[in-house]
């Protein structure tokens, strides 16, 4: 696959593809040998990495050109906290260096990574292929490529909860395309877990069943969920959080989509990564009853890659000493998947994992039965948020504090406008994927879709999410 097509990252048109590549992996894997039995417990740590497109090459925002906001960062280091933009450009290659040195070593270091396709993009854009040479490094080559899981991604970094569910079925689609086109589709059918952005986990019903249903649909076969956002069906807190679950999403006309859901505890920290916290809590676990079998707990979180002090310049010495300490180990660094091949290997069945939902959805159950369709669920929600000034539809990220659609018209109602257009000009008429006008359009209505330009708030952030949602509508129109 070419990395990039008519100029811009290839992000679509190969969908039968990428669907056989993803399958066949399916077919030909071999589950590890690792011993769970040996086990007292595990950690598994996940870096996110992103930095959104913007319009800000050049002074007039709406003719400037796209690029990446690390490129911004870096053609001006006098502002903010730009001058880091060099340190971060590192964090993105540094585990492309760490690994071969601990495998040197005679270690078993593990790490998982998550990078969104707009980072991908505009590192590529600003000519970093040093650090695409690192990664490539350790996704491909052996030993290496099995000390380190990829998890997939929203190609924009795109909140679910509150983007179209065709749209993220677009980003899903659009980052295997990407990372296949970088990696190689034997890479992208290794990849088997989701990253959602920010964390964020629908819990509107219908919005849930298609976000689980996208994520089955596209072969993945798990996904990391934020603690505070899932209850189990009683709408309880899960008791046991540090095994893997069974996330079950019913629809209002009575669907049902299922994916194995792994946890992560406790907010958003980036300490908690920096400072490998997942090691020292998983040392005070033990095992535990799943399915009739004892099997090993795994501590699991994740934290950007880049930001904050700690994990800039405190986590590099803090990862070797616990690779160190902990490889051959009772309590190993573990990455998700070969944690679920071993249990697989022990016995262990999907009906084996206890069930778990989005938060809140136990009170919608209480009053609709699956199959009353959509507007009885409207009903439904209305009816308790007009009771309950707290209870909302709008998701759970690893954070209660901030609503991604609350306050945010400025930039939403473009974004929603830029896709219903591309709806109707590309996907109902039936367009093929791999037209350039499709590719283009698709490729400003991901970026304008990013979670940035909500995060931030108002001010130039909502102003650079609404430019590329203008030239996304503009794009679909010229079709």
């Amino acid at each position: 696959m070419d990395e990039y097509v008519d100029g811009l990252p290839n992000i679509c048109g190969e969908e039968t593809m990428i669907a056989r590549a993803i399958a066949a992996s399916r077919e030909q894997r071999v589950f590890n040998s690792m011993d769970p039995a040996r086990l007292d417990s595990g950690f598994a740590a996940a870096l996110h990495m992103h930095q959104p497109l913007i319009p800000a090459g050049g002074q007039d925002l709406k003719s400037a050109a796209v690029i990446s906001n690390l490129a911004w960062m870096m053609d001006n280091p006098d502002q903010g906290d730009n001058h880091n933009a060099p340190v971060f450009a590192w964090c993105y290659k540094r585990m492309g260096e760490f690994i071969p040195q601990l495998l040197d070593q005679g270690l078993s270091p593990r790490v998982m990574l998550d990078y969104s396709g707009t980072l991908l993009h505009g590192m590529r854009q600003m000519g970093r292929d040093d650090v695409f040479d690192a990664l490539t490094r350790i996704t491909r080559e052996d030993p290496s490529r099995g000390a380190v899981e990829w998890l997939g991604s929203t190609w924009g970094h795109a909140v679910a909860p509150s983007t179209p569910v065709q749209d993220f079925r677009l980003h899903v689609s659009a980052w295997q395309h990407h990372f296949a086109a970088i990696f190689g589709t034997e890479a992208l059918g290794r990849v088997r877990g989701f990253s959602p952005a920010e964390m964020a986990l629908p819990n509107q019903p219908d919005v849930a069943y298609e976000f689980v249903r996208t994520l089955v649909e596209c072969g993945y076969e798990w996904v990391m969920v934020q603690e505070h956002t899932v209850e189990q069906p009683d709408g309880r807190p899960l008791d046991r959080p540090h095994l893997p679950h069974r996330l079950t999403c019913t629809s209002s006309t009575g669907e049902t989509a299922t994916i194995t859901a792994i946890v992560k505890t406790q907010g958003s920290d980036t300490k908690l990564v920096a400072q490998m916290q997942p090691y020292y809590e998983a040392k005070g676990l033990r095992p535990l009853q799943l399915g009739g079998r004892t099997v090993p707990p795994l501590v699991t979180q994740i934290a950007d890659g880049e930001n904050g002090g700690v994990m800039m310049n405190e986590f590099p010495p803090k990862y070797f000493e616990v690779m160190a300490e902990s490889s051959g180990s009772s309590t190993p660094a573990l990455n998700v998947s070969e944690y679920l091949d071993a249990l697989t290997a022990l016995g262990i069945q999907p009906e084996d994992l206890p069930p778990i939902q989005p938060a809140g959805q136990h009170r919608v159950w209480e009053r609709l039965a699956p199959g009353e369709g959509p507007e009885r669920l409207k009903e439904v929600i209305d009816r308790l948020s007009g009771e309950d000034g707290g209870f909302h539809m709008d998701g759970g990220s690893w954070t209660n504090n901030i609503s991604w659609v609350s306050g945010y018209d400025s930039v939403l109602a473009p974004m929603q406008r830029a896709s219903a257009l591309f709806n109707e000009r590309f996907l109902k008429a039936g367009v093929p994927s791999s037209d350039p006008a499709y590719r283009r359009a698709l490729f400003l209505l991901l970026a304008c879709e990013t979670s940035c330009y909500r995060y931030w708030g108002q001010g130039l952030w909502t102003d650079y999410g609404a430019e590329l949602a203008r030239r996304a509508i503009e794009a679909c129109e010229a079709a």
